[in-house]
């Protein structure tokens, strides 16, 4: 057992060996964890294989890629995925979990398993691909303060989500929180969160003391929590930290955490407590940073530890997403104000 070496954590432990990629580690009996490759600084998605019978469910699915297919295709060739596959269940729409969802079901019969408004949220999502830019996306983005090069690449890249997915089913399976899902001879408990992404579903099995916990609780990294321009106005960050709550309160402390990324871990409640701890110490960051007027990319130096280029588009746009998340959150509290000025918004202590 690796004791916190992997990131100097000493809270939390690493009891298992990772599998390298398109690979797979039994994680206990008849449960397996599948590391797929990812582009981007991820590198890696985490999913998993639950022994159902005589067949399987699958938990998360990578994303939908000619790569994650090739992967997929030499996997289902070895057991114990050569055997019936009897549903996926998608802990929430972002592509590297959902991508690869309707190539399952539709070539195995199998039914979605997810929430609603993952799933919905999804549907509307694909829809945008191949069109040009709302007006009031490219008006969130301009009111954040980004430059006209990088509202032009904002421009080129925007819709693009459809390509990383496989056409979504036309129908699903919905998950509700508290609902317990019979997988095989366990008992596995939905637990919802949000903030990350709109109804984010855990799974949490008793008997065995197995946490799936998605993107909501990662060992090493925190989750993006944003703002969307669909939504301009939400503060996903009280919801994150209502989530963290919850899951602390419903899920005891003893569980191995089988994340979306990085490790499976022991140490969920100090995870927990560490994440709540450092937005705080971000958001106090922010506080102090807002004695001035400033734009959202004003802030980026507060509440990140690395440098937040222009030109990296990806990046800049969940930069600024979770700046939005902290600013609401502050406003909604009453603690600041915004206000708009030839079209970029301003924001300062309320006092």
């Amino acid at each position: 057992m690796t004791q916190g070496a992997r990131d100097g954590n000493p809270l939390l432990t690493y009891p298992l060996a990772t599998p390298g990629e398109g690979s797979f580690v039994p994680v206990a009996p008849g449960v397996w964890w599948v590391r797929l490759a990812l582009a981007g600084p991820l590198a890696h998605i985490n999913v998993w294989a639950l022994e159902e019978g005589e067949g399987w469910t699958l938990v998360d699915t990578g994303v939908g890629s000619e790569a994650t297919i090739a992967a997929w295709e030499a996997l289902l060739a070895q057991e114990p995925f050569a055997r019936r596959l009897r549903r996926v269940i998608v802990t929430h729409m972002h592509p590297d979990h959902i991508g690869m969802a309707g190539w399952f079901t539709r070539r195995f019969g199998v039914q979605l398993w997810m929430s609603r408004l993952e799933y919905l949220t999804c549907r509307v999502t694909a829809s945008d691909t191949g069109r040009e830019p709302p007006p009031d996306a490219m008006a969130f983005y301009r009111a954040a303060g980004w430059d006209d090069a990088a509202l032009a690449a904002y421009r080129q890249r925007f819709g693009r989500f459809g390509r990383y997915i496989q056409p979504m089913p036309d129908s699903y399976r919905r998950l509700r929180d508290g609902e317990r899902i019979r997988i095989g001879d366990d008992e596995w408990e939905v637990v919802t969160g949000n903030g990350h992404s709109p109804e984010h579903a855990c799974l949490y099995c008793a008997g065995r003391r197995l946490l799936i916990s998605g993107d909501q609780v990662l060992p090493r990294i925190s989750s993006n929590v944003s703002v969307q321009p669909m939504e301009p106005g939400a503060n996903p960050m009280a919801d994150w930290l209502a989530s963290l709550e919850k899951l602390r309160s419903r899920v005891p402390d003893d569980v191995l955490v089988l994340p979306a990324h990085n490790e499976c871990f022991r140490g969920l409640h100090a995870r927990l407590r560490q994440l709540e701890t450092g937005q705080h110490e971000a958001l106090d960051k922010l506080r102090e940073r807002l004695r001035e007027p400033r734009r959202v990319v004003d802030c980026f130096v507060a509440l990140f530890r690395r440098t937040i280029e222009p030109g990296d588009a990806s990046l800049l746009g969940m930069a600024t997403g979770e700046t939005v998340a902290c600013l609401n959150w502050l406003i909604a509290r009453a603690e600041a104000v915004r206000w708009i000025e030839r079209d970029v918004a301003w924001y300062r202590m309320a006092n």
